[in-house]
């Protein structure tokens, strides 16, 4: 299981607590803004908002902050300007990380972010320094609780998924950016419980860290993670489990 997979594991134990889930939904609410923004407030005409808006239930984000979310985005309620842009760099022990931005004022925030990689032994790169690194994948994260496994498989691959990696409390389903959309519809269709349903970067390799170099690891993820700004983190560190739950307790 990749660092990603292991650390959204600890933030969906963690995202029970108030600080956590507003911080969720801040993230949610801008996406939501932007999708609307670009294509418009019809979910059924626009595959972006419809994503975000399936997060969003998923979170238990109340629908009256996702209408003023896409009021925001079509400009029937004030609402603040975004832009979309991405940083790259490397963490302890080279691990590369990409993340994704969504902001109203690009100069602050990356000094923030530079300011974030340097305290954390960790160094901002030029753009393209490794996202070649990850390939994009499409990921919708399954509730593991009630969800047999075979049926699962069953549903997602014949609507076109490529794989399913099975995680502590959850089941990640894997395909093309592509057909988010359809194997979205397909597992909805089939009662499935839907945690998240997201485009993301998945690495190539990944990059085995020891308990000092973890310890490092997660104190610079989770500060950039805790950002306002930053929608999604990729990175391609591994941890061994015992340290992960220990580091995260």
């Amino acid at each position: 299981m990749s660092g990603h997979s292991k650390w959204a594991t600890i933030k969906r134990k963690k995202g029970k607590t108030d600080a956590a889930r507003g911080r969720t939904f801040t993230k949610l609410i801008k996406e939501i803004t932007i999708a609307a923004r670009q294509g418009g407030s019809d979910p059924d005409a626009n595959p972006r908002l419809r994503t975000a808006i399936v997060s969003a239930k998923a979170a238990n984000m109340p629908a009256d902050n996702i209408k003023k979310a896409v009021q925001k985005g079509t400009g029937e309620l004030p609402g603040v300007t975004y832009e979309e842009t991405s940083f790259e760099g490397y963490g302890p022990n080279g691990v590369a990380i990409f993340i994704d931005i969504l902001t109203d004022n690009r100069n602050r925030t990356i000094a923030e972010i530079r300011h974030i990689f340097s305290r954390y032994n960790g160094n901002l790169g030029e753009n393209g320094c490794v996202a070649w690194m990850f390939d994009r994948k499409g990921i919708i994260t399954i509730n593991k609780e009630g969800t047999d496994e075979d049926t699962l498989m069953e549903v997602a691959l014949e609507a076109g998924a490529t794989d399913i990696q099975p995680q502590e409390d959850a089941f990640e389903v894997i395909m093309e950016p592509t057909d988010i959309e359809t194997v979205r519809e397909a597992l909805q269709k089939g009662s499935f419980n839907i945690l998240e349903a997201e485009v993301r970067r998945i690495p190539q390799n990944t990059v085995d860290l020891d308990r000092k170099g973890a310890e490092s690891m997660m104190k610079l993820y989770e500060a950039l993670d805790e950002h306002d700004d930053v929608q999604k983190i990729s990175a391609n560190f591994d941890i061994d489990d015992e340290i992960l739950e220990e580091l995260s307790a």
